[in-house]
């Protein structure tokens, strides 16, 4: 972990989209909102995607640059649009999603630089959803050989979206990720992959920390806060209560938090805190990220 004192170098991995909510277009993916988190928290942020050359693609790589994240490994495709999702949001501000297919993110190429940029990083960040096609399947899968090989922590943070994931995806995520980040949702589908059959919360995730490989998992609970494990510790963190707008992107401002504690070197259970507050405070404005510039 970096505990030089600089700014931790993170690279973000995935999906940059656009959350369609009913009232209007909301920037977001799950990757571009932790790294727009984590450069707020004081991160030195890269993000490796693509996006459309359209509209929506120029604003999506200005609203990066005004976080201060470094977009040039921000790749832009010329026959293919910028990623949409149509959101909708039920009475207690928990989000349903239509995922647009044949995106721009789904083609994250590959390029000279991308190994010696990665072999540089502090951490690197991905999720399920932006594995979905091939290319950029292969892409991730190359960053994640890099940063292994160089021993780099690779946060996986489990998004899973109907239909685009199976069981082999999840193993294979896990596999290729040192820290597992999961919501209480997730942890069936992803104990079921890993034909784990545990009904305990605590032991199925020492088991899931044992079968993949992991040095540590944390599980947010929603309004119940977050439980972390490792080989040698349980933390139970009680959540924070506040009046929801929604709850889109508070995952992913959770995770942000928690790796810039983690990087600067932070007590586990201090970086659970924060992180919490984090996320509770994502509840209480519309879209993912707060507003800047």
């Amino acid at each position: 972990m970096n505990s030089s004192g600089s700014r931790p170098t993170i690279i973000s991995l995935g999906e940059v989209l656009w959350d369609l909510f009913s009232d209007g277009a909301q920037f977001g993916g799950a990757p571009a909102n932790f790294a727009c988190h984590a450069a707020l928290l004081g991160g030195d942020v890269c993000m490796l995607s693509a996006v459309g050359n359209d509209d929506r693609g120029r604003e999506a790589i200005g609203i990066l640059s005004r976080y201060g994240i470094d977009v040039s490994l921000v790749q832009v495709i010329d026959d293919s649009a910028t990623g949409c999702v149509g959101v909708d949001v039920d009475e207690d501000g928990k989000p349903t999603f239509t995922i647009h297919e044949e995106s721009a993110w789904d083609r994250i190429g590959q390029s000279d630089e991308l190994d010696s940029r990665v072999s540089d990083a502090d951490l690197i960040y991905f999720g399920t959803l932006g594995q979905r096609a091939e290319l950029s399947w292969a892409t991730i899968r190359r960053v994640l050989e890099v940063a292994s090989a160089n021993k780099i922590p690779r946060v996986l943070d489990v998004n899973l979206r109907a239909p685009f994931y199976d069981a082999d995806m999840i193993r294979d995520s896990i596999e290729s990720a040192s820290i597992l980040k999961l919501s209480d949702d997730e942890l069936g589908e992803v104990l079921t992959a890993l034909c784990i059959d545990e009904d305990a919360t605590e032991s199925a995730l020492r088991a899931l920390l044992a079968v993949g490989g992991l040095e540590m998992i944390i599980m947010t609970r929603g309004s119940d806060g977050a439980l972390l494990v490792t080989e040698s510790e349980t933390l139970d963190q009680a959540g924070v209560s506040t009046t929801v707008v929604d709850t889109v992107g508070a995952g992913d401002a959770f995770t942000a938090s928690f790796v810039i504690g983690l990087l600067s070197g932070e007590a586990h259970g201090n970086c659970l805190v924060e992180a919490c507050k984090v996320a509770t405070a994502t509840c209480r404005h519309a879209g993912a990220v707060p507003a800047t510039g």
